[in-house]
């Protein structure tokens, strides 16, 4: 289980308490949680890798019946999560009546657990993914949850087996929400950026794109393919993450090379007749700015 340590399997080594106070002082060991420590400091691990540390040091600890579920599920499925979702361990608890607890460490759910909703993954119960996107889309907002369930579809998942859980879920909290998500999603976005973007792009009212549309020159040459793009008003939107000129890179390249060619390749989509609106993930959260960044490259095009 990675280098998590269990205090009681220490303790079973031969080591007694004292011991365990020498070895943090002198930072042999790293205390995760109460009863768990680990061999290295999580200090610099992102938000995902650390919460997936305290799930493995949280699950020897856990009685029979608990299944990871939310934010803990997603983290163990690779989906994206924000750091409110992942602030404590989740776990499901099969019950008919609902109803939940919040400790120190952990977040326990209560809701029905279908044998088909659950999976074992390292040894351990999971909800699976479909059921996991729905948990979330229940009780997360829409951007977020859009973000985790595009993830998803990327990933594999079937839109039927999301559909077959919302049935499951009909007079259940928050399923209108997920209702309303699951019709959302779309397995094009590349990013967790275009996914929020997408979310707040409906939000303004403004009208949906085409997503990651291939655009061909005079002479059939593809110039670009853009992440979202309105046909009819010929106009371009492109979000810029700090991560995408790396995934831009080839073999070699310096990343200045790679902002180059993307101004190029924008001059390019501009001499065809593009408007082209570029957004960063500031920009995702200043009400009014997209709308109005678009609506003026509509403008234009007419």
């Amino acid at each position: 289980m990675d280098d998590i340590r269990i205090t009681r399997t220490l303790l079973s080594q031969g080591y007694n308490h004292d011991d365990l106070r020498r070895l943090q002082s002198r930072s042999e060991l790293v205390r995760i949680r109460r009863g768990a420590y680990s061999r290295a400091d999580s200090a610099e691990l992102g938000v995902e890798e650390r919460h997936r540390r305290l799930v493995l040091a949280t699950a020897p600890q856990l009685r029979d019946g608990a299944v990871f579920s939310h934010g803990s599920a997603a983290v163990l499925h690779g989906l994206p999560v924000w750091p409110g979702a992942v602030a404590k361990v989740h776990v499901t608890r099969s019950r008919q009546g609902g109803g939940g607890m919040k400790r120190s460490v952990v977040h326990v759910h209560g809701a029905p657990l279908p044998i088909a909703d659950v999976m074992l993954m390292s040894g351990m119960p999971v909800t699976s993914m479909a059921r996991t996107v729905l948990d979330l889309a229940r009780t997360l907002p829409m951007d977020q949850a859009v973000a985790c369930g595009d993830r998803a579809l990327a990933l594999g998942l079937r839109q039927a087996d999301l559909g077959a859980g919302l049935l499951r879920m009909e007079r259940w909290p928050g399923v209108r929400s997920a209702r309303r998500t699951v019709g959302f999603l779309d397995g094009h976005s590349e990013s967790v950026g275009e996914s929020v973007s997408r979310v707040r792009l409906m939000e303004e009212g403004l009208p949906a794109p085409e997503l990651q549309q291939e655009i061909f020159g005079p002479n059939g040459q593809l110039v670009a393919r853009v992440d979202f793009y309105w046909k009819d008003q010929q106009t371009i939107g492109e979000f810029d993450g700090k991560i995408k000129y790396g995934r831009l890179l080839k073999p070699g390249q310096r990343i200045e090379d790679a902002i180059f060619d993307e101004k190029v390749r924008e001059d390019a989509l501009r001499d065809l007749g593009s408007r082209v609106v570029r957004w960063l993930w500031r920009d995702l959260y200043r009400p009014g700015w997209l709308r109005e960044r678009v609506l003026r490259a509509f403008a234009r095009a007419s």
